[in-house]
């Protein structure tokens, strides 16, 4: 609840207020470079009026209220001014609002950080936006314009990526919120602890589920990678066998097909397998948060594409041995 909380916080940004006249209990802004306060607010309208001849834009089209967001958010911080476009229309009224206090910011030595779009189609817009900073920033003789970031959000997801790198577009920061706290992919993981083993002795849990069945005995488990270098396979064995060895034929069962037996034949095989805890003790020194984060990162980039894929990712499977399935058959035989 904190951490949503904390999201709908960090969204908020200029230009939410209500249609009302711009009116300030303070609205001078010191030059950067220093001499006398200035009317932010005087400053600004008059640059509507050539940011709206340029865009060929009625002023009047341009929402006051709005206007009166980005200049009080101007006037308290002139060093980080970033306004949100679409409040009402982008092209109509958040661009030319924007450009005009910008410009103005310009005009006393401060240069605005981005724009932000959160409705519509973000890409499209993006490259609207572009043109029109560019446009600015070429008539007015500011080259810097043309090159502010523009920022993204509204439950962008995988799918929002994968279009924005299709059809191509301008946008500079993306802002991943629901999509990132929320996992809608996978709303929950559900985790119980089973007993594989009491005292030395393998057991399991016995149902008409077979996945919900568990898999009984101490166990290693193994990644099997192919000579491309790609992971396909990982392997669960009892911890007193052998290793498997790169080159090996291993005759294995793939969980969900257990009544088949595959061959496969690894050419590098990893160890997954890492005692962190003892009888209550840590017994290895934990990864740090920045460890953690590499080491998930070059696994998944080490996938194969198959597997990594957006759309019908074909499944990563995972097996046992010939003889950690022969356990599993032993023990359900002697419990019939």
């Amino acid at each position: 609840m904190e951490m949503g909380m904390r999201c709908s916080a960090h969204g908020l940004a200029p230009g939410t207020v209500e249609d009302t006249k711009p009116v300030f209990p303070g609205q001078e802004v010191l030059p950067q470079g220093g001499g006398e306060p200035v009317d932010l607010l005087a400053l600004a309208v008059s640059w509507l009026q050539r940011v709206c001849e340029l865009l060929q834009t009625p002023p009047e089209r341009a929402n006051q209220g709005e206007l009166a967001a980005f200049v009080s958010y101007a006037i308290t911080f002139p060093g980080n001014f970033q306004g949100l476009l679409d409040t009402y229309c982008v092209r109509r009224s958040g661009l030319p609002n924007f450009c005009a206090v910008a410009l103005a910011l310009q005009q006393l030595g401060y240069r605005a950080i981005g724009v932000r779009l959160d409705s519509g189609d973000l890409a499209k817009q993006s490259k609207e936006i572009r043109g029109v900073l560019r446009a600015c920033g070429a008539h007015f003789q500011v080259p810097w314009f043309e090159s502010i970031p523009i920022a993204v959000s509204n439950d962008i997801s995988e799918q929002s990526l994968e279009e924005f790198s299709r059809e191509g577009s301008e946008i500079d920061v993306i802002g991943i919120g629901t999509n990132l706290v929320t996992c809608p992919l996978q709303p929950s993981l559900g985790c119980v602890y089973k007993l594989v083993e009491v005292n030395g002795s393998p057991c399991l849990k016995l149902t008409e589920d077979e996945e919900k069945m568990t898999i009984p005995g101490t166990k290693m488990i193994y990644r099997l990678s192919d000579a491309a270098g790609h992971p396909f396979m990982d392997l669960m064995a009892l911890e007193e066998e052998p290793s498997p060895r790169a080159g090996q034929e291993l005759v294995v069962r793939v969980l969900g097909q257990l009544g088949e037996t595959s061959k496969v034949v690894p050419t590098t095989v990893e160890p997954l397998h890492r005692t962190y805890f003892r009888d209550g003790q840590v017994c290895e020194p934990l990864p740090s948060l920045t460890e953690v984060r590499t080491h998930a990162q070059v696994s998944l980039s080490l996938l194969n594409p198959a597997h990594r894929r957006l759309h019908d990712p074909q499944p990563y499977p995972v097996a046992v041995t010939e003889r950690l399935h022969q356990l599993l058959t032993t023990l359900q035989q002697a419990s019939q």
